[in-house]
């Protein structure tokens, strides 16, 4: 049983014995005892070939060899220490190739190169031993370029390549270092002037079946003295690629490409490709290769050196600002902050679209675009970790005096009122019925072609804003909604559907009889969707449209917004990612450059020139934005049914292109229309994994399907070759867009559809689901609607006050109603974050219901809620920022009054709720999920966040940020569906539980002295830990992944599952660093 055991140690003890001669003939210093050395390195030699264990050899014997091999003069000794080195560093691995580096291994080596061929001719045998050992030790020798150029081995290997062309034993380790010796730029321009080149051509050649094996190995990294070989480089990949049709030899081909996408690394290797026609050879041949999986190698890598050397293109704007600014009155540019001086600085003759120097840029981006660099981005997020435990502590810091915190009293009157006469009489909140006459503008409402087509629909001009007798737009004071039923009963919808006509008149006349155009009754069909959704009514929401204000002062109203969405009974599924969608939309980018011809480039849509129409010939669609929360800033048709779409960017900002809301018309039925947003700039999109852009259908609408639904077919996500400027990527230079494409089949003829990034949420719909939850307000709620301030558009932001009324106007009573904890939520900062407002409506509805629960809610919490931070934002069709230009939610350390009206006065109610002695048991703020940046730690980049300044330091123990997903879910009941607006409502409603359950597992005591600190300064360092996961892999890797990016993208891998409304987890001790 322990026979091999013992085998192996006697084995071992005999090395060891031999190894001792070794080193005692070292020792003595016999170096001139050339037969004992040659006979004990020949029995070292011969028991490592026979018994394979060399764990038991040292490093100190390591430098025994070393030494014996300089120093010796004896041709067998040579050889025998080269094979003995050769076995050690082929089984010990890289630490003890490095250990022979650190000694000096690699430039023994090489003086012995070039000393052994001045006598020729050289020993085949030593040359063997020797380049054997080079390609190993070259790889982990960092100066092994320089010390090969300083011997002048770099010559005698090419020499010996060159006269040992058939010689297929040795040619393999000679081309080997010749690679290692290539890899520094020297080297590779002294051998490309030496011949290097020539001789390569000789070994690769035209296709062949002879030495298929050596040519898996001929690769010469940076070999780019002589571009001019790169037309002989295609010719020979073309020749293999012709030949080889049993993919018999695909590595030799991939080893082809690889020379080719070195030789492209730099600016002249990318122009020598293009004059070369090779562009056209690289797309016809990877196009061949497309049906055969085996070949996606191929492919890959001609797509890297396509793309590569694809000609960067601007964006076709004017400028990369918004089309719209706003800079509010009295607000000097010196007063600016600093993303609106920076932007502004800039002067109108430069270009900011792109670069300059673009041309001569070298290309800085990521080559390997679909390897993504987890220890890196892992790295980055530790060191983004905040460690110092003085700050993760709550600090009182008191920035402003309390008489000037006295004025937001008005804001928490529910703690002065003695409700005396509210039990006589309740209160009763009704809703403004009049609207400043200054605010009535005319509204044009989109309509199918059967009544108002979009060909009817004038322009947006300045010179159309007041009505014309023969061409008035529908007047929202001269509308008048009467209702006759028809149609059957729609089983989704449970309801009949009705028709709704709008009697457009000027000046509050009706004009009797069916007309159809100007000053004519307009006749809109719509579903009775008021009767399916409580909250929302078609009447009112014009009537707070009036009340919205917009940079671009928007007149018309979308479908989706006026008659709303009832979320569809059937589950969406997430999309199944068709295997090589984004490689075949990369070709048809290819395939632009090289058909140029059969582009059309015609624009059909472009905010930048509205003072000229554009032609059309009705062949092509008919696009629109200009309505609350759109964005689409141009759109050029580039092919019959193709489109390439630009998104504005935020007001005020040169960035931010993510959210996109706008309308399509004159389409035809059961054609593939194709979209292509190019000016996206996420390094990586939930788009990739599954998730669907949303369609909303009029004509659906009208047939019985007021929804929004998800749609689209090869939808993808991918860098593009449209240039940022370095204006634009915050001073990098070397940047690209990504682009968003999808396909779409329209089912109806001339129909009128909207498309979204996710569900809207406009500010018009909030304020009316605020008007429509006032009137749900009984006896039993207390229910208060305050303007916290006015924003920089001259919008309000709405204040909620919610909770039970005291059951009486006893002392008691009214005693236990101000004692009741504050609980302070918020949404919609970042105005792209629409399903926040989903989710915000979902907790709204709880709260005001009948339920139990909801009562219980109401007499355990006094609710302050700011349903949306950022109006402005929201209104003007912004993804980020307000009309500062700034992100809000990196402004809650010293917020300005001017500049950040919301989170300014946000944050002093917060400070005056403490002030007070009612600073709130929980704060929590609704976003959008981000699995990358999701933690429960302290982040340095956050410190300016809500979460983190609520907790430091207005002292609220309990500060979350709660995050709903864009995409759907990986776990749970949802599992593998896409998020709708029911869930996001729902996630909504199983807050406003969870907030029940804290409370009953909350002692008394505690939501007392809930002031005091949760973090225990002992545990401190063991809170540090981050107790982020991994995220489930994909089912499918991404084809071309892009280049990291420095921002934390909010939609990016947020496939993760609701929260479990019976799991209490997400309120643990941990909540106070979360």
């Amino acid at each position: 049983m322990n026979k091999p055991k013992m085998a192996a140690e006697k084995s071992a003890s005999r090395v060891l014995m031999v190894l001792s001669q070794l080193e005692r003939l070292n020792e003595e210093h016999k170096v001139s005892d050339n037969d004992a050395i040659r006979q004990t390195t020949g029995k070292i030699l011969h028991l490592i070939q026979t018994q394979g264990d060399l764990t038991h050899i040292s490093s100190k014997h390591l430098l025994i060899h070393l030494f014996f091999l300089q120093n010796t003069q004896d041709m067998q000794t040579t050889l025998n220490i080269l094979a003995i080195l050769n076995e050690l560093l082929t089984v010990g691995g890289g630490r003890r190739t490095g250990v022979f580096v650190s000694k000096g291994g690699t430039a023994i080596l090489l003086q012995l190169l070039v000393s052994s061929s001045k006598d020729p001719p050289a020993n085949e045998e030593l040359m063997l031993h020797i380049h054997s050992l080079l390609s190993k030790v070259g790889l982990k020798d960092r100066k092994f370029g320089v010390k090969a150029h300083l011997n002048g081995a770099l010559n005698v290997t090419l020499n010996l390549v060159k006269h040992n062309l058939q010689n297929y034993k040795l040619l393999l380790p000679c081309l080997q270092v010749l690679r290692v010796y290539s890899s520094n730029l020297v080297n590779a321009v002294s051998l490309g002037k030496s011949g290097a080149l020539e001789i390569m051509f000789e070994i690769i050649g035209p296709f062949g079946k002879k030495s298929t094996t050596l040519l898996k190995y001929v690769m010469l990294p940076s070999i780019t003295a002589l571009l001019g070989y790169l037309p002989t480089l295609l010719a020979i990949y073309q020749d293999w690629h012709r030949n080889d049709t049993r993919h018999c030899h695909v590595v030799i081909r991939k080893s082809i490409l690889g020379c080719i996408k070195n030789l492209t690394n730099i600016k002249l290797g990318r122009k020598a490709l293009i004059d070369a026609n090779g562009m056209r050879i690289l797309y016809n041949t990877s196009t061949e290769c497309l049906p055969v999986r085996t070949l996606d190698p191929l492919v890959n890598t001609s797509s890297l050196i396509m793309r590569k050397c694809f000609p960067k293109n601007r964006l076709p704007l004017p400028t990369i600002k918004s089309v719209f600014h706003h800079l509010k009155i009295g607000c000097k540019f010196c007063f600016m902050s600093p993303p609106l001086t920076s932007l502004y600085a800039v002067l109108e003759t430069v270009d900011d679209v792109v670069d300059e120097n673009e041309a001569t840029e070298v290309d800085t981006e990521n080559d390997t675009e679909y390897e993504e660099d987890e220890t890196g981005h892992k790295t980055q997020n530790d060191d983004d970790i905040e460690t110092d435990i003085r700050k993760l502590r709550p600090i009182q810091v008191n920035t402003r005096p309390f008489d000037e915190l006295r004025a937001y009293e008005y804001f928490c009157r529910e703690f002065s009122e003695n409700f005396e006469d509210d039990f006589e009489s309740p209160r009763s909140i009704n809703p403004p019925s009049s609207v400043n006459s200054e605010l009535h503008r005319p509204i044009i409402i989109p309509t199918t072609p059967s009544s108002l087509g979009p060909q009817n629909r004038r322009p947006l001009r300045e010179d159309l804003l007041t009505p014309k007798s023969d061409e008035s737009p529908l007047e929202l004071d001269s509308i008048s909604i009467s209702k006759r039923p028809e149609g059957t009963a729609d089983p989704d919808l449970v309801c009949s559907l009705g028709r709704l006509v709008l009697d457009a008149g000027v000046n509050g006349d009706s004009v009797d009889g069916p007309q159809e155009e100007g000053g004519e009754q307009a006749v809109l069909e719509v579903p009775d969707t008021a009767a399916l959704l409580p909250l929302h009514d078609p009447d009112l929401y014009l009537e707070m449209v009036k009340s919205t204000r917009s940079v671009p002062a928007y007149t018309e109203v979308a479908y989706p917004d006026y008659f709303g969405h009832v979320a569809p009974n059937l589950r969406e599924p997430i999309l199944e990612r068709v295997y090589g969608v984004q490689r075949t939309k990369i070709f048809q980018d290819i395939e632009r450059l090289i058909h140029s011809s059969d582009i059309l480039d015609k624009v059909v849509y472009d905010l930048d020139n509205q003072s000229c129409p554009v032609i059309d010939n009705g062949e092509s669609l008919k696009f629109n934005s200009k309505f609350e929360s759109g964005n689409l800033r141009k759109a050029v048709q580039v092919r019959k049914f193709e489109y390439d779409l630009i998104l504005n960017s935020d007001i005020n900002s040169n960035h931010y292109h993510q959210w996109f809301y706008f309308e399509v018309g004159n389409m035809r039925p059961g054609v593939r229309y194709q979209f292509n947003i190019i000016n996206c700039e996420k390094s990586n999109s939930q788009f990739n994994y599954g998730m669907q852009v949303l369609m909303y259908s009029v004509q659906g609408a009208i047939n019985g399907s007021p929804h929004w639904v998800r749609t689209g077919s090869d939808i993808c996500y991918y860098k593009n070759h449209f240039s940022r400027s370095s204006i634009a990527a915050g001073g990098q230079k070397g940047k690209s867009y990504f682009t968003l494409t999808f396909t779409v089949t329209f089912q109806h003829k001339d129909d009128v559809c909207y498309f979204a990034y996710h569900y809207p949420y406009t500010c018009s719909m909030l304020k009316m689901h605020l008007q429509k939850l006032s009137a749900l307000r009984t006896a039993q709620i207390y229910y208060r609607q305050d303007d916290l301030c006015e924003t920089l558009g001259g919008n309000s932001c709405p204040l909620l006050t919610i909770t039970a009324m005291p059951e009486s106007s006893s002392n008691d009573h009214i005693s236990q109603f101000k004692s009741r904890p504050v609980v302070f939520l918020s949404a919609r900062v970042h105005p792209g974050e629409t399903n926040s407002s989903w989710v915000m409506k979902g907790t709204l509805e709880f709260l005001m219901s009948c339920s139990p629960q909801a009562q219980s809610l109401r007499e355990s919490y006094i609710f302050k809620i700011i349903p949306m931070l950022n109006p402005d934002g929201v209104i003007n069709g912004n993804h980020r920022c307000s009309l500062s230009g700034e992100d809000l939610n990196r402004q809650w350390q010293s917020p300005n009054a001017e500049l950040h009206p919301t989170i300014y006065h946000a944050k002093s109610l917060l400070q005056y709720l403490r002030a007070t002695g009612r600073t709130p048991l929980v704060f929590c703020d609704y976003h959008v999920f981000s699995v990358s940046s999701c933690s429960f730690v302290v982040e340095c980049s956050k410190e300016a966040t809500a979460r983190v300044v609520v907790w430091r330091e207005i002292g609220v123990q309990r500060s979350y940020t709660m995050e709903s997903t864009l995409c759907g879910c990986d776990q749970g009941k949802y599992k593998g569906l896409q998020i709708g607006t029911s869930e996001l409502e729902e996630m909504g409603a199983q807050f406003c539980l969870a907030l029940l359950r804290l409370r009953r597992f909350t002692s008394p005591l505690e939501l007392h002295n809930h002031n005091s600190h949760l973090l225990d300064t002992e545990n401190t360092e063991n809170d540090l830990i981050d107790t982020r996961k991994d995220e489930p892999a994909f089912l499918e890797e991404v084809d071309y992944s892009a280049e990291s990016n420095d921002e934390n993208d909010p939609d990016l891998q947020d496939n993760h599952a609701l929260p479990d409304p019976n799991s209490d987890s997400e309120y643990s001790r941990q909540d106070s660093l979360n």
